[in-house]
């Protein structure tokens, strides 16, 4: 007897589609009402600029990684390398939703930046900081980021086909000039050129924390497998964090060493409690990676990739909400903030599962799509 065929799937209409991100959108929109009416708009469109880096850190940090994965070609077929690669992939497809919320900027440039009040005291400065160049760079830097995260989330790995290193050189470029207009201009007192190479390695060590949390876990390998195995994400967390601190450390040696007054200040508006505890955790979960490399375990790198996942994004907070309060402090307004972006990016979710042509059929779902 043969069987009864089977009924096709119904697409689900435009309204079903939309219920689901909706309550999100509101719950954001509310939670960044509120901050607002508890902070003000200053203050809240600081707090709002750093909890969209930690999600644009999330998206534009996996890219590099994404790229030296596939420029070392490893798949997403390969064990436990590959289940990295995947979650770095879906990372990638935050893009979209981080692109569309970083459109407010536009608007919170007049409060957030000095140079939109005052002008800067060089004339290269009084030509790029002006509100149009900076509108026109932001919309630059985005589209750039999105068209890269598109080219690189399915695309198969072709080890050295020449676009790895062009893809890099990219978001570097793109990278370090997004960190001077969105973190460097907020205060002058730093004229740092590390500055930009330091957020992308902070973006970079994030995103990949949060991919080992995202992916998950192979079966354990035993004797000697099992290190092995375990080396396999912790090394090169290790490796992300060793580099980010040495970074970190050269910036404000040149400071300390050159006696820099304006420099010195921008790092005690930096200091007090908060920041000496950020800076002790951030010494302490370096360390105890690279201690943990000796003898690496599953659980050790999951809780080391959860810390650094904190430590990245107060880190946004501490490069940004001094500028505006010249002290650094987590608020209730930040907390909203963070939970407003939250919301709304899980609202634009649907957009990390556009679909992707020229991706690999392995590394798809139905439909062309790989999972969110």
């Amino acid at each position: 007897m043969s069987r009864p065929a089977k009924r096709p799937l119904a697409k689900p209409s435009l309204a079903q589609r939309l219920a689901r991100p909706l309550p999100l959108g509101l719950a954001g929109l509310a939670a960044l009402a509120l901050a607002v009416l508890a902070a003000g708009w200053r203050e809240v469109a600081g707090s709002y600029l750093a909890a969209w880096l930690v999600l644009l850190g999330l998206a534009a940090g996996a890219l590099p990684v994404v790229v030296a994965l596939e420029r070392f070609g490893l798949s997403v077929h390969d064990r436990g390398e590959g289940e990295i690669a995947l979650s770095l992939r879906r990372l990638l497809g935050l893009m979209p939703a981080a692109a569309i919320l970083g459109l407010p900027l536009l608007a919170a440039a007049p409060i957030l930046y000095p140079w939109a009040t005052e002008a800067p005291h060089t004339p290269l400065g009084r030509l790029w900081f002006t509100l149009p160049g900076f509108a026109l760079r932001l919309l630059a830097y985005l589209g750039l980021w999105v068209w890269l995260a598109a080219r690189f989330r399915d695309a198969p790995p072709k080890p050295g086909d020449g676009r790895t290193a062009a893809g890099v050189g990219l978001h570097a470029l793109v990278g370090t000039l997004a960190v001077t207009d969105l973190v460097g201009a907020l205060d002058t007192r730093l004229g740092s050129s590390l500055e930009g190479l330091l957020v992308l390695t902070a973006w970079s060590g994030l995103a990949f924390a949060a991919a080992i949390l995202r992916a998950p876990e192979e079966p354990a390998p035993v004797g000697r497998g099992r290190a092995v195995a375990g080396q396999d994400r912790l090394v090169p967390l290790a490796v992300l964090l060793a580099l980010w601190a040495y970074l970190h450390f050269v910036q404000f040696l040149i400071v300390w060493s050159a006696n820099l007054p304006d420099e010195v200040r921008w790092y005690l508006a930096r200091g007090g409690w908060s920041g000496r505890g950020l800076a002790l955790m951030a010494g302490a979960v370096a360390l105890a990676a690279a201690l943990a490399t000796l003898r690496p375990g599953r659980p050790t790198t999951r809780v080391l990739a959860g810390l650094v996942v904190v430590l990245h994004a107060a880190e946004m907070f501490w490069l940004v909400t001094p500028a505006l309060r010249d002290r650094f402090t987590l608020t209730p307004g930040d907390g909203l903030a963070a939970l407003g972006i939250l919301c709304l990016a899980g609202a634009l979710r649907p957009l990390a599962r556009m679909p992707h042509p020229r991706g690999p059929a392995g590394t798809r779902s139905a439909g062309g799509r790989i999972p969110a």
